[in-house]
This record gives structure tokens, C-alpha cells and sequence, in this order.
């Protein structure tokens, strides 16, 4: 499945992945109070509220007329701006308003709930194993664990074990996330701790193979990595996922923001493209869709292609 991810989440990058096979994304992490409120860029009435049940269940009714499958709860997020304020991974040092929390979720949702959690606040308090029990009690259908702690952020190495632990503390399904930059990673994560699935995060970036790759290990099981892993995609093959990137981008946001969205997109799908810097510096620059078109089709005249991250 594809994790929340702050600035790339929105529709084109979710149906980009869909496309290549990810059966579940999740867009960024919305404020339960500020879309209670009707006005999710209202952040000036975030920094004085507290954090508490009812936000939640007020978002819930602002939610009635969208499609959604599931409803999840990210109390992993370790962004300062958000943890400051008592959310996010913040909700690690305060169990019981989490539990709360999915307890008033679960009563009144009519989809499942989930909650994403990190290892702990910090490496003093490795809690996820009790939290994931806490919040499977209060009814959560399943439990993501990130395998870092809040104050590691994305740096270091998520701890596998910790995953691991969670798996033996509860019986709702636990799906794995951190680190897991290739389906070659995910499948060591899911066989090392037991756990039920995979959650990509930066993994995804430029990289909507990835989900190809985990959707044909899933169904080749038997054979070698070597052997499950598919091919590298080709210059044209890239080429054409990004014009249909930017073309969902153009027709969700409109032309301008669109393409000002995708540029981020442009540098990520190039990264491991050789000789392709000097078009990822001017893709800073690009401002309508026709010069992004241009940008894209320069690929093909790189020498050396080298293979997509």
C-alpha cells in the first residue's frame, strides 16, 4: 500500500500507483479538527485547539459524502508543526487520548479503522508493542508500525525488530513500513517479522514500479528474487507514466499549479537517469505544461540511460 506523504500525496500521484498495481493509498495526513471546521488552511485556529475525540467524530460528518475505504490514524507523523501541538507522533506519549480516539472512530465509522504508529517518542521509550495493544482493544482493524522512533524522524535505520514485536503483542493484521525502498526490501521486512503487509513511503517516489515488482513477488512466490524481479523500465517506458503523471496533475489542479506540482515529481522519476541533472535544474523553471512536455521528451536524447531508481 502506499503511505501518506507530506507535499505528494494527492489524487494523480494515488492513481499513478493504483495504475501499477497498489491495491490501497492514502493521501497525506488531513487535521481532524481543521477539517471539522470546514477549512483545512484555517491554521490559525489549529494552534489554539485542543486535540480531542469529538474533532474527530465532527470530521467524520464532514466525510459523508466522500468514497473512502479506510479511516486511518496517523500517530506517526514526526513533523515539529504537528507533533507541537499534541498530534501526530506526539500521540505515542499519550496513549490513553489515542485509544480515545479510535474508540470514538470505531463506534460511529462505518469502515474500518486503522492507526499508523512509530516505534516509540524516542529511543527511551520504545512503546509500540503497548500502544498496538491499547489501540487493538479500542476496536482498530489493523496497526501500521514505522520502525523508527519520533525524534529519529527518517534518519538512521528503522528497526525491524520492533515490528516484529508488535506482530507478537496483537492479533490484528500489522503492516510494516520504513526503509523499504525496494519489493526485494518489503519482502525481507514481511519474512523477518511475520507481519501482514507493506506499507511504501519514499519507496514510491518516482517509482510507481515498485508496486508492480511487490504485486509479481506476490504471485510468483516460488521462484528466486532474481528470477520474480521484473525489468528495469526503459527511457520510454518512464517517459510515458510522467506524461501521464503530469496529465492527471494538469487536469486535477489546472495548468499552472499542476505542472508546479509535478516538477518535484520530474526530479524524483529522473533520479538515477544519467546525465539528466541539467534537465532536473531546469524543471525548477518550467511554468507551463508544454515546457514540462519538452522536458520529458529530452529524456529520450540522454546518452546512457542508466536505470529509474
Amino acid at each position: 500500500m502506499l503511505a501518506p506523504l507530506s507535499g505528494f500525496s494527492d489524487l494523480p500521484f494515488r492513481l499513478v500507483a493504483r495504475e501499477f498495481g497498489c491495491p490501497l493509498a492514502f493521501t497525506e495526513m488531513i487535521n481532524a479538527l481543521a477539517l471539522s471546521l470546514r477549512n483545512v488552511r484555517t491554521l490559525s485556529l489549529l494552534q489554539s485547539s485542543p486535540l480531542d475525540p469529538d474533532a474527530f467524530l465532527r470530521a467524520l460528518d464532514v466525510l459523508a459524502d466522500c468514497a473512502y475505504d479506510v479511516l486511518d490514524v496517523n500517530a506517526a507523523c514526526p513533523v515539529h508543526k504537528v507533533t507541537r501541538k499534541g498530534e501526530g507522533a506526539a500521540l505515542l506519549k499519550s496513549p490513553e487520548t489515542l485509544s480515545r480516539i479510535v474508540s470514538a472512530l470505531v463506534e460511529h465509522s462505518l469502515v474500518p479503522v486503522t492507526v499508523k504508529i512509530r516505534a516509540g517518542w524516542d529511543s527511551r521509550s520504545i512503546n509500540a508493542p503497548e500502544i498496538a495493544k491499547r489501540i487493538e482493544a479500542a476496536g482498530a482493524s489493523a496497526v501500521c508500525v514505522h520502525g523508527r522512533t519520533r525524534d529519529q524522524a527518517y534518519r538512521g535505520s528503522a528497526d525491524a525488530s520492533v515490528i516484529g514485536a508488535v506482530k507478537k503483542a496483537v492479533c490484528i493484521p500489522v503492516i510494516a513500513s520504513g526503509d523499504l525502498f525496494s519489493s526485494d526490501a518489503a519482502a525481507w521486512v514481511m519474512e523477518e517479522t511475520g507481519c501482514d503487509a507493506a506499507m511504501i513511503a519514499r519507496g514510491a517516489l518516482g517509482n510507481p514500479w515498485i508496486f508492480r515488482d511487490l504485486a509479481a513477488m506476490g504471485e510468483r512466490a516460488a521462484e528466486s528474487a532474481a528470477a520474480r524481479r521484473r525489468a528495469v523500465p526503459t527511457v520510454a517506458e518512464a517517459q510515458s507514466v510522467m506524461e501521464k503523471h503530469l496529465a492527471l496533475s494538469v487536469a486535477t489542479h489546472g495548468p499552472r499549479v499542476g505542472v508546479i506540482g509535478f516538477r518535484k515529481c520530474f526530479i524524483w522519476y529522473t533520479r538515477g537517469l544519467r546525465n539528466a541533472r541539467l534537465l532536473r535544474s531546469r524543471s525548477g523553471g518550467a511554468s507551463s505544461v508544454d515546457e514540462m512536455k519538452a522536458l520529458i521528451r529530452e529524456l529520450s536524447a540522454q546518452p546512457q540511460p542508466g536505470a529509474f531508481s
